[in-house]
């Protein structure tokens, strides 16, 4: 059997952890594995039209415009796409790809899986994270940032047991997550990194589609870039793996 054959409609990930090899020592493990397009969606985080930090905002517009490069591809490819903008479901109200949620079937989650509580974050974000003076009043956003396209076939949800109902349904259990912010939304909503894998979905972050609110005036004194590349590092260590973006824009196929 050939590559192609064996990988048909798959998606190959090189999914990139964190292991303790050595005492004291973390070290990088990149593994290639393939996951089948059926059972895999991916979840768009937040990518708001508007974010109250203006420095976060001129970030995010870069991220939306690549973002929806790849949703493009994935979604050619048939990954499911779960648009999830948290507070702007009003503007979505009279959707399709909204009221296909509204109308799901709700299951309920299991009991979560107990996890071994993880060490805190390395970045302090207790000042919120903002790293410019320039800021407006808080939930400015109204809908997700615009460049992004949203599909016939997407959804559109900020509620967790209705995304894992959706799921469920659908006979999907990997969820790749791309969005904002790291160390805030994209670990703690209700249909975050966290909750998802308490429920025992498979999650992969996507390192290059994502940020972190971190001032560097703040512990630990590093750039924000360095400061989210640190969140990074600890989702990968105590969380799940990431991959890059490019690796949602091919698929293998005969």
């Amino acid at each position: 059997m050939s590559k192609d054959d064996e990988y048909t409609n798959h998606l190959l990930l090189n999914l990139r952890s964190q292991f303790v090899t050595r005492e004291s020592s973390w070290d990088q493990v990149i593994i290639q594995k393939a996951i089948p397009i059926s059972d895999t969606a991916m979840l768009l985080c937040d990518l708001w039209d508007k974010h109250w930090c203006s420095a976060a905002a001129k970030r995010s517009v870069d991220i939306a415009g690549r973002t929806n490069e790849v949703v493009r591809a994935a979604r050619k490819n048939g990954v499911q796409i779960i648009h999830s903008p948290s507070g702007t479901m009003d503007f979505y109200g009279s959707t399709n790809q909204r009221i296909r949620m509204v109308e799901i079937t709700k299951i309920i989650p299991p009991e979560p899986i107990e996890i071994s509580a993880p060490p805190p974050l390395p970045i302090d974000d207790s000042d919120g994270g903002c790293d410019s003076e320039e800021s407006l009043a808080r939930s400015v956003w109204t809908r997700q940032h615009e460049a992004i396209e949203i599909g016939d076939g997407d959804v559109i949800s900020d509620d967790g047991e209705e995304i894992y109902s959706f799921m469920i349904h659908s006979g999907i259990n990997n969820l790749i997550v791309a969005g904002v912010h790291l160390n805030m939304c994209v670990l703690n909503r209700t249909f975050g990194i966290k909750k998802m894998i308490g429920w025992g979905i498979n999650c992969v972050l996507v390192r290059d589609l994502t940020d972190a609110m971190y001032n560097p005036g703040m512990v630990p004194y590093v750039t924000h870039d360095r400061g989210t590349d640190l969140v990074i590092e600890y989702i990968e260590r105590h969380w799940c793996p990431s991959i890059l973006s490019d690796d949602l824009i091919e698929k293998y196929s005969v």
